[in-house]
């Protein structure tokens, strides 16, 4: 990381290699479309490579993640500004899907559920059970306290399992 900070690309496309999977995961979990996701990222690396100087070597991945969470929310909130001002025919064909019913299906479900869910449930239920952190780690990406994440956490589980049991 220092020596991306300096200027050397190398060293910052080993840092791409290496946190560019993960991150691409989680965005597109966050956000719910690749397209997205790869579009975050991609913003995400950029300015984390801006401001390598002043960020802690010993955290790139907290630090990155926090500039990709950053990154999630703002294109979600993009979304749901544009959504509002959807045509009424398109909410209509959305309504129209069929029922689920193989693997890939359900997949398609568990993503709608979590699109369902409240960001900051959605956020927390991620980096939790999809990107496997603890929650200390947790906790240095979003800077929320461990104990109201482990609450949103299991308040995104309820909501979920809520959601999946009614569809």
């Amino acid at each position: 990381m220092v020596r991306a900070g300096l200027g050397d690309l190398n060293a910052f496309d080993l840092l791409v290699a290496r946190y560019r999977p993960r991150s691409l995961r989680f965005a597109v979990h966050f956000l719910g479309t690749r397209e997205d996701a790869e579009e975050a990222v991609q913003d995400a690396f950029l300015r984390a490579f801006r401001s390598l100087r002043s960020a802690d070597p010993n955290r790139f991945g907290a630090y990155l993640y926090r500039i990709l969470l950053n990154r999630c929310r703002t294109m979600a909130r993009r979304r749901i500004w544009w959504r509002r001002k959807a045509d009424p025919i398109e909410d209509a064909i959305e309504l129209g899907v069929p029922h689920p019913s193989g693997a890939a299906d359900i997949r398609e479900e568990i993503d709608r559920a979590l699109a369902r869910i409240g960001p900051d449930y959605r956020e927390a239920f991620l980096l939790k059970h999809v990107d496997d952190m603890s929650y200390e780690e947790m906790h240095q990406i979003t800077g929320k306290s461990i104990p109201a994440l482990k609450m949103r956490v299991s308040r995104a589980c309820e909501s979920l399992r809520r959601i999946l049991e009614t569809s």
